[in-house]
């Protein structure tokens, strides 16, 4: 019955419009008032307990280096290396930009804000060489989505928190399978583009990529700070997410000479406005995660997938295909806060790794910025890329298949992510 009153409370929370955070404290109150034990102090020191925690300075962090890198001009020239490298291929603007995207996803891990500083250089490019547009909307959208795969990830940061996971095997574990993800898309707008007559960029001579190489370096030099701080030990993750703001800081200011002084409250501000509204989130999803485990919710669906347990694979097909309904309603967020203190108990007793899941999780996850009626990446590359929703939605069916199919691809060989993992790490 505490599964009914959990799942009753805050769905029906959601539905009446009440915001996600606010209606997972509702949940809270709803679950101790039917055990019994409403008192107001469990909701106060859970969301305090929620908020100290070291690991999440982290968050504000990675979302500043986020913006001084787009405010910095570090975007920019990343996509203009791209395009010197593999802009004169057919298609080469679409391949541009998943190659773009993986490389923005090891600085930023913000899927929104890649996507946007995509949208707005990659788009209007492709719609003046003759690219289908709804198609091309739709590559850009799906390529944004790896940024919360590879590292540094946010939502790997939230899970390691919720889930008592180590948020360095995590970072080290999405690097596989989100170049897995990238070469996919890229695999699959060559054969859907195939037939498109466009003009192609003339060929960059070894001069010209030298030259954008060069202008490039130091936004390339970011990912190799922190992921190899990560990945020798010298940096925690929380320690990388400092360094790479103030070296997006310093690369903004005194090397690329974009980011004036002048700019940085904005910059501060929208850094502020987002992480006040994940940490939020966090503290309120803390509160309703200790009553899940008090009121023993993960044993209760246990009894109901009990069969499946001693069948991991059959087992991760079902959470994932759990996870992606649940993703289709909910953002990437809260479906992380939400499911992760349910399911993982499940995973443990099933003998599953808790860090290939929880890669599987948000790779799942991710899927779930690219479908309606959420869809937060969608909805950006459509403000960015003035282009009805409607249009986006269409042209991003390929690819949201194609992500789709890695995902299961991985379900079933489960060593294509342990593997690179261990070794990373």
């Amino acid at each position: 019955m505490t599964l009914v009153v959990f799942i009753v409370s805050l769905i029906g929370a959601m539905m009446t419009g009440v915001p996600v955070a606010f209606a997972l404290i509702l949940c809270g109150v709803s679950l101790m008032s039917y055990m019994g034990m409403f008192n107001t102090q469990i909701i106060a020191q859970n969301m305090m307990i929620g908020a100290d925690t070291f690991t999440l300075l982290a968050i504000p962090f990675f979302i500043l280096a986020g913006e001084l890198m787009n405010a910095g001009g570090l975007s920019k020239r990343i996509i203009d290396f791209s395009i010197a490298c593999v802009g004169h291929i057919r298609g080469g603007l679409g391949i541009v930009a998943i190659f773009a995207a993986v490389i923005l996803a090891s600085i930023s891990g913000s899927a929104a804000a890649d996507s946007a500083a995509l949208a707005a250089i990659l788009l209007p490019m492709m719609a003046k060489a003759g690219y289908h547009l709804p198609r091309s909307a739709g590559l850009i959208a799906a390529g944004g989505v790896i940024a919360p795969v590879i590292p540094p990830s946010m939502a790997f940061i939230i899970l390691g928190v919720a889930g008592n996971i180590s948020i360095s095997k995590l970072f080290m574990a999405g690097i596989v399978p989100g170049v897995l993800m990238g070469v996919v898309l890229i695999a699959t707008w060559i054969i859907v583009a195939r037939n498109d007559d466009v003009a192609t960029l003339p060929k960059a001579n070894w001069e010209e990529r030298v030259h954008t190489g060069g202008r490039a370096i130091w936004a390339l030099g970011m990912p190799v700070i922190i992921l190899g701080g990560i990945k020798f030990g010298i940096v925690t993750p929380t320690e990388a997410a400092v360094i790479a703001a103030f070296y997006a800081l310093f690369v903004g200011t005194c090397v690329y000479r974009e980011l004036k002084l002048r700019d940085l409250s904005q910059v501060l501000l929208n850094a502020g406005r987002t992480t006040a509204a994940v940490m939020f989130l966090v503290c309120a999803a803390l509160v309703s995660a200790w009553l899940i485990t008090a009121a023993n919710i993960p044993a209760e669906i246990s009894g109901y997938i009990e069969p499946l347990i001693d069948r991991p694979i059959l087992l991760m097909l079902a959470i994932m295909a759990l996870v992606l309904v649940v993703g289709t309603a909910l953002d990437l967020t809260p479906t992380i806060l939400i499911l992760t203190p349910v399911l993982l108990p499940i995973i443990k007793e099933a003998g599953i790794d808790p860090v290939y899941f929880g890669v599987m999780f948000i790779m799942n996850c991710c899927i779930g910025l690219l479908t309606p009626p959420v869809g937060v990446v969608l909805n950006v590359v459509s403000g960015v890329g003035r282009l009805p929703l409607g249009r986006v939605i269409v042209g991003v069916w390929p690819f949201l298949l194609a992500q789709i199919l890695v995902i299961l691809t991985l379900v079933l060989f489960p060593q294509i992510v342990i593997v690179p993992a261990n070794w990373f790490y």
